[in-house]
């Protein structure tokens, strides 16, 4: 006796119910206009920010820009006093947060067990949740009276010094949770080696692993002073700049940043009246910041295409 051939199915059989089916075109096209709306977004804000930047640079006189300092309601935009202020109080950050960071980050990776890991690593995290204006209150109302006066009398109550610090503070868990992540990611055949040959912890912690791990070391520095550049309240309360400021190199004197600049000008127009130009230069220092962390993105990326190791 022949076997009964199996029932063969088609495409009507195959095909969606026409519910189904409509469900599936009503999501596909939410997550569209979702998807479209950002690029939309994006494309008005750099619009905007480049229009009015446009404003400022086509009506500005050049000499005002290379004056005594950033006084932007007598007209007067020297762009030399924010950016010598946004780097040194930068450099101070990247000095307190890439050395705590990259050594808190050694010792999650290789030192500490996994039950204190699993602690540690959430607490130090937890840093990144504190408030910004909560640190540029901690930097006027601790680190300058208690610290800093006590090492430098004449140091002023609003100081580039103190709000380097404060913003290193700040920076300390971003640097720290990306380089862990690159310490981490670093084969354990590289330390077992390393410890076959009779090396130390430390020995292999420092030759071995550090340089495996430096692409990523490299991303976590570049992203941590692209953080720091772009700081905003805590520069503001602590180093007093505000949107005036004076040319000087002083780290114990106030100064403002760009971030500071902007942040004080976009209080509203009415706050800005004076020069014509005054409110449109807020917009040119946000198009100056967009374009230097933009820079720093891009030579981050190629300098961590240089240094990544492939295992």
């Amino acid at each position: 006796m022949s076997p009964t051939p199996a029932s063969t199915l088609s495409t009507v059989d195959l095909r969606t119910s026409p519910g189904r089916r409509a469900r599936s075109a009503v999501a596909r096209w939410m997550f569209l206009l979702a998807a479209a709306a950002t690029v939309l977004v994006s494309a008005l804000i750099i619009w905007t920010v480049a229009s009015e930047a446009w404003t400022f640079i086509s009506q500005v006189v050049f000499d005002k820009l290379t004056d005594i300092g950033w006084f932007p309601r007598r007209g007067l935009f020297d762009l030399s006093t924010l950016l010598v202020n946004s780097a040194q109080i930068s450099v101070i950050a990247m000095a307190v947060a890439v050395p705590s960071g990259f050594g808190s980050a050694i010792y999650l990776s290789e030192y500490a067990h996994p039950r204190v890991r699993r602690v540690m690593k959430p607490t130090l995290e937890l840093l990144a949740s504190v408030p910004s204006v909560v640190l540029g209150v901690f930097a006027i109302s601790f680190i300058t009276p208690s610290l800093l006066s006590q090492f430098w009398s004449e140091i002023n109550f609003f100081n580039k010094l103190a709000a380097g610090i404060a913003v290193g503070l700040l920076v300390i868990p971003l640097i720290a949770s990306i380089a862990e992540d690159a310490l981490r990611a670093v084969p354990a055949s590289l330390r077992e080696a390393s410890a076959g040959l009779g090396a130390r912890r430390i020995t292999t912690s420092i030759r071995v692993v550090l340089p495996a791990a430096m692409s990523g070391l490299m991303a976590a520095t570049i992203v941590g002073f692209s953080r720091a550049i772009g700081e905003t309240m805590v520069v503001t309360i602590a180093s007093g700049g505000g949107d005036t400021s004076l040319f000087n190199l002083s780290l114990f004197e106030s100064g403002g940043t760009i971030t500071s600049a902007m942040a004080s000008l976009g209080l509203g127009t009415d706050q800005v009246a004076g020069n014509d130009l005054a409110f449109q230069s807020l917009y040119f220092l946000g198009a100056l910041l967009f374009v230097i962390t933009l820079g720093l993105n891009m030579i981050g990326d190629q300098i961590v295409r240089r240094l990544r190791e492939k295992y």
